[in-house]
Formats: structure tokens, sequence, C-alpha cells
């Protein structure tokens, strides 16, 4: 896709770079997405599922905390987190972390061409805090520890092959990981107030038994630019990864992750901001920022997984506020795409479409009852933008 430059940002010593007490802008340079009219139009009145969605869509419920998944015997897991879909033959399969400590893992939900669930299970057991993760292009789902000293687990969507530890991408307090095929890496977040964004080469793509755990390191105040350097001890003890390169650049709790079109985006949620790494120019830029909101109400409260759409939209889960997911379109326009009434103790996890791009599947991670144990996953269908 093609997004028009936005403000460029670098940081110093872990803060915003700052000439004259405001935020640098390049004369060349546009602001962060800003509100907007949505291009699916205004949402309408909650759905029988407590869901404000545009015309056209509608949303069912496919599990709950505690319960079976219906239509099979499997119990779903407590506080569902981070997912993604696979293709399976006509059908597909949607993978969903659990973010509990202890126990954590991860489970699985197949469907029928036609959206009927088919089966239901486990893919990955005896772990901790599973938050986030990403899909790779060999159809594993890696799923990450939100722990000191985490480990990130490849595992299997179709749950036959036993789940692998991945030490080598590093110890850390792991968010998300997203696959970039192009330069042949898997990029993480940290989720620390002081954490980095790195990224994993390894030895041969397609196995992540063996690589090389980088830093991205920035550049120049007014530059934008940044760099990758090897973090000389991987399993980050005695010194943790995210202070062993002079340098490195700092993050306010790194969140999502996502990758497409020689660009990654990711989420910090100690400042609310989008991030845009361009890497055909290795340059940075924010792609949204609540502070820099000129007009109307900030429509993002807590950026926290983010995903994109077939034709560019990226669609941004939030933490606390409101329960929304906020759609940023290539054009820059940022704006509620659902909301979700009567769940305020809650938070959105887990955006992620079905192969088609027909279908979104997200959770309420603490559904009606604030508590980890009350956790629903949901299916919106509807006319998405090709």
């Amino acid at each position: 896709m093609e997004r028009r430059t936005l403000l460029r940002a670098a940081v110093l010593g872990g803060s915003s770079a700052v000439l004259g007490g405001t935020l640098w802008r390049g004369a060349a340079y546009a602001a962060p997405a800003q509100p907007g009219t949505s291009p699916y139009g205004a949402l309408g009145s909650p759905d029988a599922n407590g869901i404000r969605l545009p015309a056209g869509f509608t949303s069912r419920v496919i599990a709950r905390s505690g319960q079976t998944v219906p239509g099979t015997s499997y119990t779903w897991h407590n506080a569902p987190d981070g997912g993604a879909c696979y293709a399976d033959g006509t059908g597909w399969i949607y993978v969903s972390n659990s973010e509990i400590n202890p126990s954590g893992g991860a489970s699985a939900v197949k469907f029928s061409s036609t959206g009927t669930v088919t089966g239901a299970y486990r893919i990955l057991s005896g772990t901790r805090q599973n938050c986030a993760g990403g899909k790779t292009p060999w159809n594993t789902w890696l799923s990450c520890e939100e722990v000191s000293l985490g480990y990130v687990y490849e595992t299997d969507p179709w749950g036959v092959n036993a789940a692998v530890q991945r030490p080598a991408m590093g110890r850390f307090k792991h968010e998300a990981a997203a696959a970039d095929p192009v330069r042949k890496v898997i990029y993480l977040t940290e989720d620390e107030t002081n954490g980095r964004f790195y990224r994993f080469v390894p030895t041969t793509w397609g196995s992540l038994a063996s690589g090389t755990l980088q830093v991205m390191v920035a550049g120049s105040a007014t530059s934008g630019s940044f760099t990758w350097a090897n973090v000389p001890d991987p399993d980050g003890s005695p010194t943790t990864t995210r202070t062993q390169v002079s340098g490195s650049k700092s993050f306010n709790g790194g969140e999502g992750c996502h990758y497409a079109d020689d660009t990654v985006w990711f989420t910090t949620k100690g400042d609310n901001r989008v991030w845009q790494l361009n890497l055909t120019s290795n340059t940075y830029e924010l792609a949204y920022d609540d502070s820099l909101v000129t007009s109307g109400t900030a429509p993002l409260t807590g950026v926290d997984n983010i995903t994109g759409s077939a034709c560019g939209d990226l669609f941004v889960a939030e933490d606390g506020g409101t329960m929304d997911i906020c759609i940023i379109t290539p054009g820059d326009v940022v704006a509620p795409f659902l909301r979700v009434d009567g769940q305020s103790g809650s938070e959105i996890t887990g955006p992620a479409f079905s192969p088609d791009g027909t279908r979104l599947y997200f959770s309420s991670q603490r559904g009606t009852t604030g508590s980890s144990s009350g956790g629903i996953t949901y299916e919106v269908r509807g006319p998405f933008r090709a």
C-alpha cells in the first residue's frame, strides 16, 4: 500500500525529541492520523451481543472462557489475548493465546468453509501469561510470554506437532511478533516502560532454532533514521536485553506489531502511539499519537493489538477506556470501527481476519465479569474493504 509520509519523530534518552518545546516536525511531513469519518460509516445501536457495528455488519459469539466451544467438547481458555487465522483447506483456523500466569498457553478453533465450528483444541500448555504473538509464513503461531525472561514458543495451529521453545529469539517481556518475508526477519516488541524494538534474523529462513537477535538503534534527533545492532546476550541474564546496547531506542510499553508492504507498525501503550517503520528507507515515524490530535476527541484510548486488512486499513484494539477497535486508513483517518458496550472492565484483544478477509475475530478478554474467567471471543462478518 502507499501511505503518505507522516510526522517523523526521533527519541533522545527515551523521550520525544523536541525543538523549542514541541515535537519536531520536518517541513515536508504532515501530522499523524487524525479523527475523521470512517469509510464504513457511523456505528449503529448495540446488537444482541452488545456490539455497535456499521451498517451491513453482524456479530456472533464463538467461545466463552470456562465453557465448551459450541459444537465441540473443548473448554475455552481464560483471558483470551493475541490471535491469528490460518487457511485450512476450504476452511480456516483461529488461534488464541491465554494471558494467565501460571498455565497460559494457546488454543485453536477450526471452521468449515461456511464458517461452522468443527473443532477446538489446545496447541500450547504449561507456559506463562501468553499475551500476543505472530503468524509465520510457514504457518506456525509464535506465542509470546509477557513475563520477565519470557520465551517465544513456536506452535502448530493444527495441534499435531508439539510446541517448541525458541530461546534464540531472546528472553525478555515479550509481547508481539511480525514476520517480514522480504528481509527474512521476525520483529518483536517488549512490554516494558523502557522496552526496545527487536528483530530476529534466523540462520535459515523457515527455522527459528538459531539466529541473531538485534535491537533498533535510533539515528540523529532530526533524521528519524535507525539501524540494527546485535544483542550480545539474548538470554537476558544477568543483564537485560534492553540495556545491553548503548543507544538502543526506548519505547514506552511495546504492544501489537504488524508487517505489510515493506512497513512494520507497532503500538506503545505507555504514550498511546502507533509507530511506523519504513523498511526501504530505514526511517521511523508516528502513524498516530493522541497528544497530536488537532481537533475533536482522540479516538484511540489505549492502543494494544494491531492487524491490517487487504486494502491497507489498520485495525487497532483498545486496552482501557472505550472498548473499541479503531481503523486507521491509508489516507490517515482514524475512527471507531466497532464498540463493545457494557464491558468497561475488559479490553479488546486478538483481532485477526479470516483468509478471505470477510470475517474479523477478536476477544473481550474479561467480558462482562471483569475477571479473567469472563473472556468472550467474537466473529464480525460484513463487507470489509477489499
